[in-house]
């Protein structure tokens, strides 16, 4: 405990991170803002988060928790009531005799340590933690938990009872407020799946984070049908229809932010797991400089978006970041002298000025039927989702010829070989060759992060790629793992991206239907750069590991 009362504007100025000078604008500030002295100043742009840490740390000996570290047993975060510690912003760690550890953001606020120590009986050991860390943290144990154990207490014996779907359809209800504190703690961890996975004895949910899966926590499996069942409400599905598989979708206002989330139910041998995809209606404005491109690439990418007709594929597995390309082309070409229309499956993301028609298969709107309507609408430029299949391929390419610039994506695992998939789907090769503007493709790395990146030093054999490839082999990094990345030591990701554009010579390959190894060996000779060497190029700018570009190419 902290016996003697020091203030952290005379710590700062003390360690020479601050003057007298701007504490006392800081606290001028303060009297308007009415913010804590710490978040005044980093406000103000005067320290970082990270330097009160190490003041405090280092000064007055306050020890510094990471809590995505720390496992919290439940009954200990019973001692503090969820009132104090919102009110506080503290989280209760460690009990040993009759002393409490317990994390804060601000552990020189000497009227709470007061207030916890009166309502708990305990004596107060504060410890300093990041403020986004524990805001996760207490909704984590202290909103969520209180949800849980609610449904837990109120759970019918019977799902037929009246009272059951009663309750799932008030938005007051226990499991009302869990699936939103769900959802709203996957947005803020920056997830963009939540998976709930109905196992044996357990239900399981999981987010993807990056790209990748991570268990959240476990349920009983007995909670999976009333989860199930309040979901299916809010996205309007039959709550009764338990044996096929439904889509849905609805609408969260989360800080300002509208979250459209895209439902899929899916039955299986232990009941119907639920796939949420979050989608953040905000992010769709990106400009093409915020791609990621290298330099060539992007000038390749524009150069191919200013044809007035033709058609542009975007290639990769699902989940590779080619929506977001499309939208922000179609961003780009948008304005009130031409008219854009999009099919799609479903609609992602609503943009102001562009018409967009969502695929309805079950009554015949198919991507072909669309198409067909949509060339009666006088466009100058069509998105269409998805070429799944040669009749839309080949609708596609034809409105391509006849004046249409049209965007869309395939699944292929290059750029290259987007040639002879067209061509094996039935598409006559003169088809391709005169319609066909160039391909991109493109894959989602994970980004290291900056918080906790390292120096890395190569081994002989991977230096020998980087050689081999023209490429210097200094400035890699990697992520060591810190609280910001959650210690996986990346935190975001990037898109890594090869292109062809087509020219004369290589519409006469295609109209001869060459081989893919015909095509690959020309556009090499003409300075062709695949995934991989613009993965490497980005691993020695310091953006991403040779892990992870070896995860999605090779």
């Amino acid at each position: 405990m902290i016996q003697k009362r020091k203030r952290l504007g005379d710590l700062l100025v003390d360690a020479s991170i601050i003057t007298e000078q701007q504490l006392m604008e800081a606290l001028q500030e303060q009297k308007l803002t009415r913010y804590r002295l710490g978040d005044q100043l980093i406000a103000m742009d005067l320290v970082s988060e990270q330097q009160i840490i190490e003041v405090l740390e280092f000064q007055l000996g306050i020890p510094h928790v990471d809590l995505y570290k720390q496992r919290i047993d439940r009954k200990l975060v019973t001692i503090i009531s969820e009132e104090l510690a919102r009110k506080h912003q503290v989280l209760p760690l460690k009990k040993t005799g009759n002393r409490l550890m317990v994390a804060m953001v601000d552990p020189l606020d000497y009227f709470a340590l007061d207030d916890l120590r009166l309502s708990t009986g305990f004596e107060i050991d504060p410890a300093i933690a990041k403020k986004e860390e524990l805001h996760l943290a207490i909704n984590r144990y202290y909103g969520m938990q209180k949800s849980i154990d609610q449904v837990l207490q109120e759970m019918p014996v019977s799902e037929d009872d009246p009272a059951f779907l009663e309750v799932q359809q008030s938005d007051d209800s226990p499991v009302a407020k869990m699936v939103n504190q769900l959802i709203s703690q996957a947005v803020q961890l920056g997830a963009s799946d939540i998976h709930f996975d109905p196992q044996e004895t357990e239900m399981v949910i999981r987010l993807r984070i990056d790209g990748l899966l991570r268990t959240e926590r476990t349920l009983p499996i007995k909670m999976n049908n009333i989860l199930v069942s309040r979901i299916k409400i809010m996205s309007k599905l039959n709550i009764a229809e338990k044996r096929l598989p439904q889509d849905g979708r609805f609408k969260m206002e989360l800080e300002l932010k509208t979250i459209d989330v895209r439902v899929s139910i899916l039955p299986t041998v232990f009941g119907e797991k639920v796939v949420m995809r979050l989608l953040d209606t905000g992010n769709v404005s990106l400009g093409i400089e915020k791609l990621g491109f290298s330099e060539e690439n992007e000038m390749k990418f524009r150069k191919m978006i200013t044809h007035a007709y033709g058609i542009i594929l975007v290639t990769g597995p699902t989940g590779s970041g080619k929506s977001t390309t499309l939208y922000t082309a179609l961003q780009q070409l948008n304005s009130d002298t031409v008219n854009i229309i999009t099919v799609e499956d479903p609609v992602e993301y609503q943009i102001k000025g562009i018409n967009q028609v969502q695929v309805k298969s079950n009554i015949g709107m198919t991507f072909a039927a669309s198409l067909r309507s949509i060339l009666r609408q006088d466009p100058d430029i069509i998105m269409v989702g998805e070429i799944r299949d040669s009749e839309t391929a080949e609708i596609a390419l034809r409105s391509a010829m006849t004046g249409h610039l049209v965007l869309s994506t395939l699944h292929t695992n290059d750029s290259v070989s987007a040639i002879s998939r067209l061509i094996d789907m039935g598409v006559e090769p003169y088809l391709v060759a005169s319609s066909l503007v160039g391909v991109l493709a493109q894959r989602l790395v994970r980004r290291v992060c900056p918080d906790c990146a390292r120096p890395y030093e190569l081994t002989d054999e991977e230096t020998d790629l980087f050689v081999s490839r023209g490429l210097p082999a200094s400035g890699i990094v990697k992520g060591t793992g810190c609280s910001s990345c959650n210690s996986t030591g990346y935190k975001g990701r990037l898109a890594i991206h090869e292109i062809v554009l087509i020219d004369d010579h290589l519409r006469e390959m295609i109209t001869k239907k060459n081989a893919d190894s015909m095509y690959r060996r020309y556009v090499e000779e003409k300075g062709y750069k695949d995934m991989l060497y613009d993965g490497l190029v980005k691993v020695s700018q310091g953006k991403t590991t040779i892990e992870e570009i070896y995860r999605v190419t090779v």
